[in-house]
């Protein structure tokens, strides 16, 4: 990908994919929808389970990524919970979270398994970094990603993880480094459940302990270029008042792993807004300005190109509760990929995306799939107003 990509031509496709556990057979569906309607990105960027969803995708061919999500989604869900009660009252609540708790003691098939025995037992604070065990998951991105493919094939693949030490949120991206098994499991792991990984002798967790979105390493990397970005989040950052204990810990898990998606988006916006006022104020300036340290400094970004992002967003059900990221029950996975699959295909049948002026600059949102209505934002975070219309963008 480059900035000097001609304008003329289609912009790359960027996939970016959000933390979000058991959530993330959402993003598979959303890729199935993509794949069928022959949108095959030319980057993709994810944290945590978006990290394996993006190793899935990039390590496959085209024609195999669907069923080799599909297969490790199939792995990690329990046929034992295939059934689910037919309504999303308390008869679904009480199924979930007992499948969830299955899950808490037992692990996950292909991903994760408690490390018994004496792993509840208070010694274990003293002995144990981690409640989990996650080399089942090792093995599984071994079977079901050719590494090779990732990172010698077209597809640009990125990653984020937390130097446990430093703090800081690294990105491991197969354009600087030759990406493997460790690095995945680096992104995906959240302490307490899951231990640190050690990666070039350093150890590593969840990116989504500083960042749960890629969506500022995508835009910052390729500065001032044309792209069309699906980004697909999987804890929505809107909610109710909580009205139980379950509703407080799920509201605040979605606030925490949100990671503040409208507030960065429209910041980015807004920056991009300001470039463009800068260089059109540098343009007015008399020519003795032109060295200026301060203008050189205000003018040295490119202009922003063309963005726009379908935003995807898995909103949640009335029988979920804080335990949504680890209930791996197949028919609540089945019902999370199906969700993400009509919302891609809507969105990408609306007429606010497929009229779309593709040649903008700046950075546009596109929220086609709000319950509220579809919702497309300007610079500045400026509402289109034809949005609601479901008229072409200008």
């Amino acid at each position: 990908m480059s900035s000097s990509r001609s304008r003329s031509s289609a912009p790359p496709q960027v996939l970016v994919l959000q933390g979000g556990g058991a959530l993330g057979a959402y993003q598979a569906g959303v890729f199935e929808s993509l794949h069928a309607e022959g949108h095959h990105p030319d980057w993709v960027a994810g944290i945590s389970i978006g990290a394996i969803n993006s190793a899935l995708i990039a390590g496959n061919r085209p024609d195999e990524a669907v069923g080799k999500l599909r297969a490790f989604w199939d792995l990690v869900s329990s046929e034992l919970t295939a059934i689910a009660p037919a309504d999303s009252g308390p008869a679904r609540r009480w199924f979930n979270e007992v499948s969830a708790a299955l899950v808490a003691s037992v692990g996950a098939p292909g991903f994760f398994r408690p490390r018994l025995p004496g792993f509840t037992a208070p010694a274990a604070l003293f002995t144990a970094t981690s409640i989990y065990d996650t080399s089942p998951l090792r093995e599984t991105l071994t079977e079901l990603v050719d590494f090779d493919l990732l990172n010698d094939g077209p597809m640009r693949f990125s990653v984020g993880a937390v130097n446990v030490i430093t703090g800081n949120l690294t990105w491991f991206d197969n354009r600087q480094c030759r990406i493997g098994p460790e690095h995945i499991m680096a992104s995906g792991a959240l302490p307490p459940g899951f231990p640190p990984v050690e990666v070039d002798g350093q150890f590593y967790w969840d990116g989504g302990l500083v960042s749960n979105t890629p969506l500022q390493y995508v835009i910052d990397e390729e500065e001032g270029t044309d792209m069309t970005i699906y980004q697909v989040d999987l804890f929505h950052t809107r909610g109710a008042v909580p009205e139980d204990l379950a509703d407080v810990m799920q509201r605040e898990k979605d606030i925490r792993f949100s990671s503040r998606t409208r507030l960065n988006t429209d910041l980015l916006q807004q920056i991009k807004e300001l470039r463009v006022t800068a260089n059109r104020l540098a343009k007015k300036l008399p020519d003795e300005w032109a060295k200026d340290p301060d203008l050189v400094e205000l003018t040295r970004h490119p202009d922003p190109g063309a963005v726009a992002i379908m935003h995807l967003i898995n909103r949640r059900e009335l029988y979920e509760t804080f335990s949504k990221d680890y209930e791996f029950s197949r028919a609540t996975v089945n019902e999370h990929w199906r969700t993400g699959a009509e919302d891609a295909r809507i969105s990408l049948e609306h007429p606010c995306w497929t009229g779309r002026n593709r040649h903008r600059q700046g950075l546009i949102t596109y929220d086609l799939r709000n319950p509220d209505g579809p919702r497309v934002r300007d610079a500045l975070g400026t509402e289109l107003a034809n949005a609601r219309k479901g008229a072409p963008t200008p």
